[in-house]
């Protein structure tokens, strides 16, 4: 049985559809990615899976119950760390723990035990007599994943885990996640609308793009489906129609200062390329990425604040208009 069985999940807010009739399904120890920029409907989903809001159609089960008819054992069943810190920073790290074992009714017994070992888990045991106003951002988000473990979920989740974190900080909680995944065996289901987190962390990933899934599969899957390397030709002249019926050639579109090309294997066609081109100033090659991918499937750029001339971004979108 899947951990999580989705189906044709919507929620509306008056006129505006957040979630357009999502289905899918997440198995048992998966690492699972909803990737999508800010108001693509992934919070909205999970925070329906959570049963903190109800669906205003279709049905979904976690961990074998309705989240409508059975949200009691749902919440009993998972943990949950939110986008914002909702620990009491008035209080040390230990007695944010001890509060929430009390509040999910655990043996005291077994809630110290618990603290102990969740609190070595994240590498707190040193600060947990410490109140957690004097934590850094990257503790806080260490402590959140401690209190979502205490009482045993089989299933975590996590909306926007490093969301503000600076990348030192990002690794470290990238770490934890991976090392849940692996040693605790429970499922992890995270929003984020940062790539390398979701190719990073992910087994598989869905793109969720104006309340719909867009893409579905694992990230390297994802990728090898939109092809193998960008390579961009800077000066390159033409609508790039004469690489077009070469076989490893994917796409070619003409884009500000040149050419781009999504080519299969571009360093061992590179010369072949060059033979086609005529002259150009310089060629800058990369491999295809998630930021490509989801370009690829909406049409539109993942990251806020973009460069307006990023010739990869043009190039997909000109891709995608085609």
């Amino acid at each position: 049985m899947p951990a999580v069985s989705i189906q044709n999940l919507k929620k509306k807010y008056g006129t505006l559809c957040a979630v357009d009739s999502i289905s899918l399904e997440i198995e048992e120890g998966e690492v699972f990615g909803l990737l999508g920029p800010n108001g693509a409907g992934k919070t909205t989903t999970l925070m329906m899976l959570v049963t903190l809001v109800p669906p205003t159609s279709g049905t979904a089960s976690v961990n074998g119950f309705d989240i409508v008819t059975r949200a009691d054992k749902v919440r009993k069943s998972i943990g949950v760390v939110f986008q914002d810190p909702s620990s009491d920073e008035t209080l040390t790290g230990y007695e944010n723990l001890k509060l929430h074992g009390m509040l999910y009714d655990m043996p005291a017994p077994l809630r110290e035990q618990q603290i102990a070992e969740v609190l070595a888990l994240v590498g707190l045991t040193g600060r947990k007599d410490d109140v957690v106003k004097k934590y850094s951002g990257g503790m806080r988000r260490r402590l959140e994943l401690a209190r979502g473990l205490m009482h045993h979920p089989r299933i975590l989740f996590l909306d926007e885990p490093t969301l503000g974190l600076d990348p030192q900080a990002r690794e470290h909680i990238w770490e934890y996640v991976k090392n849940l995944a692996e040693k605790k065996n429970i499922t992890i289901i995270l929003t984020t609308h940062y790539m390398e987190e979701a190719d990073r962390l992910c087994d598989r990933i869905a793109i969720i793009d104006r309340g719909k899934v867009a893409a579905l599969g694992p990230p390297a899957r994802l990728k090898q489906e939109i092809g193998g390397d960008r390579v961009f030709l800077q000066g390159a002249k033409g609508d790039g129609e004469h690489f077009r019926d070469l076989a490893f050639v994917t796409q070619a579109v003409p884009v500000p200062g040149g050419i781009s090309l999504v080519v299969q294997d571009a360093r061992r066609h590179l010369q072949e390329i060059l033979a086609r081109s005529g002259p150009v100033e310089s060629v800058d090659v990369r491999p295809v990425t998630l930021e490509d991918v989801f370009l690829h499937y909406t049409g539109r750029e993942m990251r806020e604040g973009s460069p307006e001339g990023d010739w990869a971004t043009k190039a997909m979108q000109a891709g995608v208009r085609r």
